[in-house]
């Protein structure tokens, strides 16, 4: 008998053996014939093994730091082999989890893709037979209409600026749509002026290129011709030593200003989405603005597009009534 004649075995047993038969059926078989198991690494190991590959495949730090995190929080929560964890497990663990923290279900949500990552790579790797997250369907949380900024108010954030940097990074958010993440890493040398366009890395480090419109490129440029350092970074502090600036300065400055005109829920993130929704609104195809907001999924965009309740009104008009 050898490793082919296992596999066809395992496959044919699946169907009426659970995972935990199926990993004892798997070893029993493996040390009848004297074949070399391995049954010594650790559930540290098997977490260590996925993040490595993850990295490999250039999945972002950010979500390298949540898979760890909440994988731990599993295996502190049910403490088995990994290898012998079922649904059950796995659901009293989310269920568990929540009920403690009172996370929402979006949020809940996250954490069983983490858990369905891990599990699905240990099954492709061959360390279990299924991934048991699989029996744990999505978890649906409520559909809340996110809002965007208004014409307004993006006009208020401009007038309140007060220095030509500040100016330009609110009218690059507003007509490129980048993420704050990319925004903070321009270099000058990534700027194309004749084209207005620009080069940034996103998510998993993929490079794409995003466009402004002429306004952006002219408080731009005059933000460039008032500095005398020489970084290469296109935003840089405005207090020496004048370096590259980070997201959090950009928050930071971003509620200062919502402070002076007194308006709430400002942030970088709302301009991605204010630029995503306009952009639908207007008839842009859903694929060209997810290529312009470097998704790698279409669903992603639909998420953060909406479609503004008066085109809703003129449409009924035009197509119903």
């Amino acid at each position: 008998m050898n490793e082919n004649a296992i596999k066809l075995i395992g496959n044919e047993m699946i169907k009426y053996l659970n995972n935990y038969q199926m990993s004892k059926l798997n070893e029993v078989l493996h040390k009848t014939i004297d074949f070399d198991y391995s049954d010594n690494i650790s559930n540290k190991e098997f977490l260590n093994r996925f993040l490595n590959a993850k990295r490999l495949e250039g999945i972002s730090n950010k979500t390298l730091v949540n898979y760890e995190r909440y994988i731990l929080k599993m295996y502190d929560s049910v403490m088995k082999d990994i290898r012998i964890i079922d649904a059950n497990d796995l659901r009293k663990f989310l269920s568990d989890y929540q009920n403690a923290t009172g996370c929402i279900n979006s949020s809940m949500e996250n954490i069983r893709c983490s858990l369905a990552s891990f599990f699905s790579w240990l099954e492709k790797e061959d360390y279990i037979l299924k991934s048991p997250i699989k029996k744990i369907n999505k978890i649906k949380s409520d559909i809340k209409i996110k809002e965007i900024y208004s014409d307004e108010t993006l006009e208020k954030l401009r007038n309140t600026c007060n220095n030509k940097r500040n100016l330009a990074i609110i009218d690059l958010l507003i007509s490129s749509g980048i993420r704050v993440s990319e925004l903070v890493h321009i270099n000058i040398s990534d700027l194309n002026f004749d084209n207005c366009s620009c080069k940034v890395f996103g998510k998993g480090n993929k490079e794409r290129e995003v466009y402004f419109d002429a306004k952006t490129k002219l408080h731009i440029q005059e933000y460039l011709k008032s500095r005398t350092d020489n970084e290469s970074a296109l935003f840089i502090s405005n207090i020496k030593p004048h370096k590259r600036i980070g997201t959090r300065a950009v928050e930071m400055m971003l509620n200062k200003l919502a402070t002076q005109i007194e308006i709430n829920d400002v942030y970088p993130h709302k301009f991605r989405r204010t630029l995503a929704t306009k952009a639908i609104d207007k008839g842009m195809p859903i694929e060209q603005v997810q290529k312009l907001l470097g998704h790698t999924k279409i669903d992603t965009t639909l998420h953060y597009a909406q479609v503004s309740q008066s085109n809703v009104k003129i449409s009924h008009k035009k197509y119903i009534c």
